[in-house]
């Protein structure tokens, strides 16, 4: 007796394809609500490819994005982000000079190269260094006619030269290693001499001087070390870190976009709440009239609707999400929105007909959804609260009700909108403000240094327990219908997460109780 042909294994008991999970027109859902289906391994985790697109012309080696929000990202988590091979969107809710600035603070990185060394004047004494290492950890400055970068190089202190003096209000000036006894390079040095020559001279600091004696740079021997751990960082042709910025839409935007565009930003978010408008419209055509060579990310949005009439203006990218981020009370207040899982599938399926590349912002709260996200189309995911709490987001720890957090706010809550966002919600000439987020605090969440590593061996671990080797790969599935899906009901849900204990350990080392 032969036994029976397998006619079609994506019947009804293996899950179901996106299309028809999706395509009921009835229910909207959240990454919670669906759950991904296992398939065949036949490769392992290590050769999982995360390389993707942010944009038309932008490729990534990871699908991480952080979000133009000014709790999480300026040039410090833009610089990291893109070391780590996923890229940061710089918020504007500062002056047109301070963005740009940072902008520019992240261009002018080379690897092993302190750019912007922190100095101090010959004025300073052996308490401002005290009181330098207590708040930055900072051991050894350069010391310039002004106090900061360009200025005349002056001298070199270490902790060798103050460790065992006293008097901590001795100048600096008296202790420190003279300009004349230093070992300096010009700019043009490779790290290659940079290290051969720190090597040769047992020095653990090399000023890079100009023509003049002035101070350019820093290379540490920790930074010479640092620069070998980043083999996937993000790159232009001209081997310079990309980074992005976010712009409103505000005649005064269109100053902006020339610093930033001076600066060498390599891609533009147009940030808006609800971006399928007019005031949007306006701002990209004229991006693309007088910067045609910068990609351009449109949104946020959540319907086809939305997508298509930007796609028809020429964006190159496409923000999907409204009122899913964990401090957004959009579809609260204006009771518009969309659940995210349902935005980004819809919106991904249209966007691949025209190459346009979506990113999925809002809603990710852990490295499942992200895996979602990805397998629902998304080509990246845009992350807020994520990175909120880590090391590199703006601001300073502090301590509440016991737990070392940071302070995180949504870009339409009340403080935001003072500080300048307000625009995004077309608020600027509104008498009354009606605020779209709330502020709160984030758990400490240590450096990106260690979440983004423990984020892209998830996310490989997820695409690799779904039978999927790449980002790309799991579209083609996702729209052949080979990967599948189901909806899970409540009780799903907590049976899927941690249950039945009084307390236990988290991830990143975190203890929940």
């Amino acid at each position: 007796m032969s036994s029976p042909s397998i006619v079609n294994i994506y019947d009804g008991s293996d899950g179901h394809a996106a299309e028809t999970v999706f395509s009921s027109g009835v229910y909207a859902y959240t990454y919670d609500d669906i759950i991904l289906m296992p398939d065949h391994i036949s490769f392992p985790v290590g050769s999982v490819d995360l390389s993707t697109r942010v944009s038309k012309n932008i490729r990534l080696n990871l699908p991480f994005l952080s979000s133009p929000m000014d709790t999480v990202t300026e040039s410090r988590m833009a610089l990291g982000m893109a070391l780590q091979g996923g890229m940061g969107f710089i918020h504007y809710n500062n002056s047109i000079e301070e963005q740009a600035w940072k902008i520019g603070n992240v261009k002018r990185f080379r690897s092993g190269f302190i750019a912007r060394p922190y100095c101090l004047g010959p004025e300073a004494t052996l308490e401002d260094v005290d009181r330098v290492f207590a708040e930055r950890g900072f051991s050894g400055f350069p010391i310039t006619s002004t106090g900061s970068v360009g200025g005349t190089l002056l001298g070199l202190i270490t902790t060798r030269d103050h460790d065992f003096i006293q008097n901590r209000q001795k100048k600096i000036t008296e202790v420190m290693t003279p300009a004349k006894d230093l070992i300096t390079a010009d700019s043009k040095l490779s790290l290659e001499l940079a290290q051969e020559i720190m090597k040769s001279n047992k020095k653990g600091k090399l000023p890079i001087v100009d023509e003049e004696f002035n101070l350019v740079s820093l290379i540490s021997r920790s930074d010479l070390k640092k620069a070998k751990s980043f083999p996937l960082s993000t790159k232009n042709a001209n081997n310079k870190l990309m980074v992005g910025a976010a712009v409103g839409t505000r005649e005064s935007d269109r100053q902006r976009l020339e610093a930033l565009y001076a600066e060498g930003v390599d891609a533009i978010v147009i940030d808006s709440s609800q971006g399928d408008s007019d005031f949007q419209i306006e701002m990209l055509n004229h991006i693309k009239r007088t910067f045609p060579s910068l990609d351009v990310i449109c949104g946020n949005i959540v319907t086809v609707r939305q997508a298509r009439r930007l796609i028809e203006a020429g964006c190159d990218g496409l923000r999907v999400g409204m009122g899913a981020g964990s401090i957004c009370t959009t579809q609260e207040v204006c009771a518009v929105g969309r659940a995210q899982a349902t935005a980004v599938y819809h919106v991904s399926k249209f966007a691949k007909q025209f190459g346009i590349p979506v990113i999925a912002d809002g809603g990710v709260s852990n490295s499942g959804h992200i895996i979602k996200a990805i397998t629902l189309g998304a080509s990246c995911v845009m992350m807020g609260s994520m990175l909120a709490g880590t090391e590199e987001a703006p601001g300073d720890f502090f301590f509440q009700d016991g737990v070392r957090v940071k302070r995180y706010r949504g870009m339409g809550s009340s403080e935001a909108m003072q500080k300048g966002s307000k625009t995004r919600y077309f608020g600027d000439t509104a008498n009354i403000q009606v605020p779209q987020g709330v502020s709160g605090t984030v758990i400490d969440r240590g450096t990106i240094k260690t979440l983004i590593p423990y984020l892209t061996q998830s996310v490989r671990h997820g695409l690799q327990d779904a039978g999927v080797q790449s980002i790309r790969q799991a579209h083609e599935f996702l729209y052949e219908g080979r990967l599948r899906f189901e909806v899970r009901s409540g009780a799903a849900q907590r049976e899927g997460g941690v249950h039945n204990l009084f307390s236990y350990e988290g991830k990143l080392g975190n203890k929940n109780n």
